[in-house]
């Protein structure tokens, strides 16, 4: 009995002592005398902490001795630390000032560090590019970050986009960027996470992680800063840190929008089914034949089939998330649940994603913490056919979508083979599902005051399944008896990553401050993959769910790869007096994708920043803020070329002896042990500049990189058994300039930012190696002291008229050529008109400048946001246009050719119909893609704190938005922003059958308790 009476003395002396424990209280305010709420306040040496409330008051427990000293901290503003002497008890105040612009901290390869002491090139994204209503986050980079180039692969919900920083280095090999997610690195390849089997643009592998999910985005462009990731630096590193838990913050918030989409436009084709009669006859006419349809059968003929206007349809667009964020002063946490789903506006496809994430950050002693970052995702995509775009612009309006009967109308009825695209839409499976699981855990331990030893373990897994099933009542069902034809495809790609690394901070004498960084890391990936298909189905309804059912079975197909990256980096920054910063960093790296004698490549950089403002014959400048001067040189590498290149390589053959068949195998490929990575040496000189208290603040770079043994298929000869060889020749450069400002216009209870971002970027293939002086790929040539994306073809200079010499004037064909028929430039004055002689480059696709503005506005509880993004001087080439300008009558045309030549319409543009002419690549067909595009607008209403906290609330926020609301340009296609060959250097700015883009209108509600 004693011993339970000295326990409860002791709890009692306990809970005593915790409720007799003194206190100290304050408010937190800003510069305006507003009260700041969810700002930190730390007990500076310990753990303990608290954060501010709704109307900026905290309560911290105080300690035993005095004095002592608070931090107060929130994102946006300067620390300030107020020392306590004694407990008055009287609230103290504390007073945030707006944070310095060298004082922000950004996140950079392998760690962090304030503005001020970067030495790179390093732009952050701004958070309104993330609230757009997207997909995938990599499309928020269009217009917001200088020197990064953006561009729209298909309008298919989920679809791929194709990214270049500072240009394109490679022309076979990758050029798309390494991005960084809480420290795990992954490059976007779509191959990797596609089975093969969906006849339709890829699905993009990054939409799988959330876009409400990021807190920053930070896009690494010069070697200094992108070094350090040595050989996936070359093509620029983009590092995504997802949302954590703020110790003190306990946050419930649910965000919502819902909207609806309709396509930016439709091409002009002939939708009257009695002007594509008349083109008909005329095309017949003159190829000689008689006419198709009578006068009386036109003059029966209705208004005809609007096939866009069938296929396109006003789309819902929704979005859901549930985040829950917190912590105490040893744990912190943010895990959240979101729903996305956007149907396209094109008939039955839609992109539904599912996808949740936890961090959590755990302190188990003042020395050691552990944390875990982990997103998983499903998402599943019904995708539009590669030719449905195509069909719906060739389909002539005399074909009815239903027949007699009301079933889809099977084909055009004339010569050019088209399927109805509307039934393709509605009937054929064209599907794809991933499942994907990206996270990594690690451990960080101060060894001592500065020393910081970090260990990670992660992994991203992707599995992806696709069905595809066309029944045979389509036209692409066509050659299945009885009924369809069905395909299954798998790929489960998986990475893992082991990541080691050694910090060192110190401040010596406070002038001379060290950080040093080195590491080892180890990464690997490995992939498997089958299709199985088969036709011949008794009914349709079972679908691609039993191939066995099928009772003409197709040849399956498997395959795995692998590769593996092993590297040692380091850098070190040092700062003397925050004048002088120097930064040197490398990377060593081993790739098992390279020749046995050519595995290991080095990549060093340089940089030296000079913080101009600090420096004493500057103090009286009051109008300069901050001012430094950047200097920066590297060399990066590039890794992607695929698996397996550099070895000898057999394939597999099928081979028919006495009725029998067998299989064999051949050579394929033979050994190059000498393939190397593509290197890239870049050179960058940068100014920041901050003017008036940092209410303008100019950051701008001019740069040159160089690109050198390029990966390419070189000629060899055929004695060797093959005609092709990968090899390292040629190369390419890339200069240019880039300007960011952001501007605060008015502070105070009415306040207007701008963001504006400019960057020009010049291309140039210097060489192509072993004499070569070109590389033809379609209407693309690449071509020795010419930009990448150059299109290449016949200038052309109007029709040939009646009266005209034809015999005697330079033609393709003198035998077959009439008046109406297009003349073309002879280049070298011969007579006559050759491929090898008179092609000449017609555009380029690349922008002559980029650029984007940010416009944010609030007043009171309102605020409004609008952004414009564009380019100027890039070309396309439309081969939608090219198919549609060849007036064959066998399929619909533009309405141009309601202006075709003809005996008594002698036009000089348009030619003449006729049944059977050749597409040929001219300068008719590439047009100014320029454009100016008002690419959102936000109208957002916070509720004031009296109305929300009556709900427990406290943030509410409603909203309206447009997105791509408004579009100048001259181009006549669907959209300027596009191309069709995803992630291609070589074939860009190419637009055909190109699923369209579209506007959207929606509105959004934020909560938040």
């Amino acid at each position: 009995m004693r011993r339970y009476l000295y326990v409860v003395l002791f709890l009692t002396g306990f809970f005593s002592y915790s409720y007799a424990q003194e206190t100290v209280s304050g408010v937190v305010k800003d510069a305006s005398g507003q009260t700041i709420p969810g700002a930190t306040v730390v007990l500076k040496g310990t753990a303990r902490y608290a954060a501010t409330d709704l109307d900026g008051k905290f309560s911290i427990p105080a300690p035993d001795d005095f004095p002592f000293t608070l931090q107060v901290n929130l994102t946006g503003y300067q620390q300030q630390e107020i020392d306590i002497y004694e407990l008055t008890g009287e609230p103290a105040e504390v007073v945030l000032k707006t944070a310095n612009v060298l004082d922000e901290v950004v996140v950079i390869g392998y760690g962090t560090q304030k503005k001020g002491d970067i030495t790179g090139s390093v732009a952050s994204v701004p958070q309104l590019a993330l609230k757009q209503p997207i997909s995938s986050f990599d499309r928020a980079l269009q217009g917001a970050a200088a020197g990064v180039q953006v561009t729209q692969t298909s309008g298919q919900p989920g679809a791929a986009v194709s990214i270049r920083i500072r240009g394109g280095n490679s022309i076979t090999g990758g050029n798309e960027p390494l991005y960084v997610i809480d420290g795990f690195p992954v490059y976007n390849s779509n191959a990797d996470a596609s089975a093969g089997v969906t006849a339709g643009p890829s699905i993009n592998a990054l939409s799988s992680l959330n876009p409400s999910d990021i807190e920053s985005i930070e896009v690494l462009k010069d070697a200094s800063a992108t070094a350090i990731y040595g050989s996936r630096g070359a093509n620029g590193v983009v590092i995504i840190t997802t949302k954590k838990g703020k110790a003190g913050q306990n946050t419930l918030t649910y965000d919502a929008y819902y909207g609806a989409q309709k396509v930016l436009k439709k091409v002009d084709v002939l939708t009257s089914a009695r002007d594509w009669a008349l083109l008909k006859n005329d095309a017949r006419a003159n190829s000689g034949k008689a006419p198709y349809y009578t006068q009386a059968q036109i003059d029966a003929l209705g208004e005809g089939t609007d096939w866009q206007g069938e296929a396109f349809r006003s789309a819902p667009i929704q979005n859901h998330q549930l985040s829950l964020t917190g912590g105490d002063d040893r744990t912190r946490y943010s895990i959240s649940g979101n729903y996305f789903k956007q149907n396209g506006v094109l008939r039955n496809t839609d992109f539904e994603r599912y996808s949740g994430r936890i961090n959590l950050d755990r302190d188990f002693s003042s020395k050691l913490k552990v944390g875990v970052n982990l997103t998983a995702s499903k998402i599943t995509a019904q995708v539009a056919n590669n030719g449905v775009v195509n069909a719906l612009l060739a389909m002539p309006p005399t074909v009815n979508v239903y027949d007699a009967n009301g079933k889809y109308t099977y084909q055009s009825e004339f010569e050019t083979p088209l399927g109805n695209p509307i039934a393709t839409l509605e009937k054929e499976v064209n599907q794809t599902k991933t499942y994907r699981v990206l996270g990594n855990v690690y451990g960080e331990y101060t060894f001592l005051e500065g020393l910081v030893g970090k260990v990670s373990f992660g992994a991203d897994a992707i599995n992806n399944k696709q069905n595809r099933y066309v029944p045979s009542d389509i036209y692409q069902g066509a050659n299945s008896n009885p009924t369809g034809k069905a395909s299954v495809g798998t790929k489960f790609s998986s990475t893992w990553l082991n990541e080691n690394t050694l910090s060192y901070s110190k401040t010596f004498n406070r002038k001379h401050s060290l950080n040093v960084v080195v590491g080892y890391t180890q990464q690997a990936f490995e992939t498997e993959s089958a299709i199985a298909a088969s036709e011949a189905f008794v009914t349709d309804q079972l679908e691609y769910n039993d191939l066995g059912s099928g009772s003409v079975y197709s040849q399956p197909s498997s395959g795995s790869s692998a590769w593996a990256l092993n590297s040692w980096l380091g850098r070190i920054n040092y700062s003397i007096d925050q004048k002088y910063i120097f930064t040197v960093s490398g990377r060593a790296d081993g790739s098992s994708r390279f020749g046995k004698d050519k595995k290991w490549g080095y990549f060093p950089s340089a940089a030296f920043a000079w913080n101009i403002s600090r420096e004493d014959f500057l103090s009286n400048y009051k109008t300069i803020s901050n001012l430094k001067l950047r200097l920066s040189a590297g060399v990066t590498g590039n890794q992607e070329i695929g698996q397996y290149l550099s070895l000898a390589t057999l394939n597999s053959n099928t081979y028919f002896f006495g009725g029998q068949t067998y299989i064999g195998f051949a050579p394929n490929r033979i050994a190059n042990p000498d393939l190397g990575w593509e290197t890239t040496a870049q050179y960058d000189a940068g100014i920041d500049l901050s003017l008036y208290k940092n209410r303008v603040n100019v950051v701008f770079d001019a740069y040159y990189k160089k690109t050198t043994n390029l990966l390419l298929n070189v000629p060899i000869p055929y004695t060797t058994g093959q005609s092709t060889a990968l090899q390292n020749y040629g190369s390419v450069e890339n200069k240019g300039i880039e300007l960011g400002i952001n501007t605060e216009n008015f502070t105070g209870a009415f306040t207007w930012n701008t963001n504006f971002v400019f960057s020009i970027n010049r291309n140039k293939v210097l060489t192509l190696g072993d004499g070569a002086n070109y590389i033809i790929s379609g209407a693309n040539i690449a071509k020795v002291g010419q930009p990448l994306g150059s299109f290449y073809g016949y200038q052309t200079n109007g029709l040939f008229q009646t009266g005209d010499d034809i015999a005697n004037l330079p033609t393709i064909n003198p035998a077959t050529t009439k008046p109406g028929d297009r003349r073309y430039v002879d280049i070298n004055g011969d007579g006559k008109i050759t491929q090898a002689d008179d092609r000449a480059l017609i555009g380029n696709a690349q922008p002559k400048f980029q650029g984007g503005i940010t416009n944010t506005l609030s007043y009171l509880n309102f605020d409004l946001s609008f952004f414009f993004q564009g380019t100027y001087g890039n070309k396309l080439f439309n081969q939608n246009k090219q198919q549609l300008e060849l007036l064959t009558g066998q399929q619909n045309a533009s309405v141009t050719a309601l202006e075709r030549w003809t005996p008594t319409n002698p036009t000089n543009v348009i030619q003449r119909a006729f049944e059977d002419p050749a597409a040929v690549n001219t300068s008719r067909y590439v047009e100014d893609a320029s454009f100016l595009r008002l690419k959102n607008v936000t109208l957002g209403y916070n509720l004031p704190k009296a109305i929300a906290s009556k709900i427990h609330a406290s943030q509410v926020k409603v909203y309206v938005s447009a997105a791509n609301l408004l579009t100048w340009t001259k181009y006549t296609g669907f959209d300027p922003e596009v191309s069709r060959n995803e992630q291609s250097t070589l074939t860009q700015g190419i637009d055909y059958s190109v699923y369209p883009g579209s506007k959207s209108f929606l509105g959004g509600l934020s909560i938040s308790f």
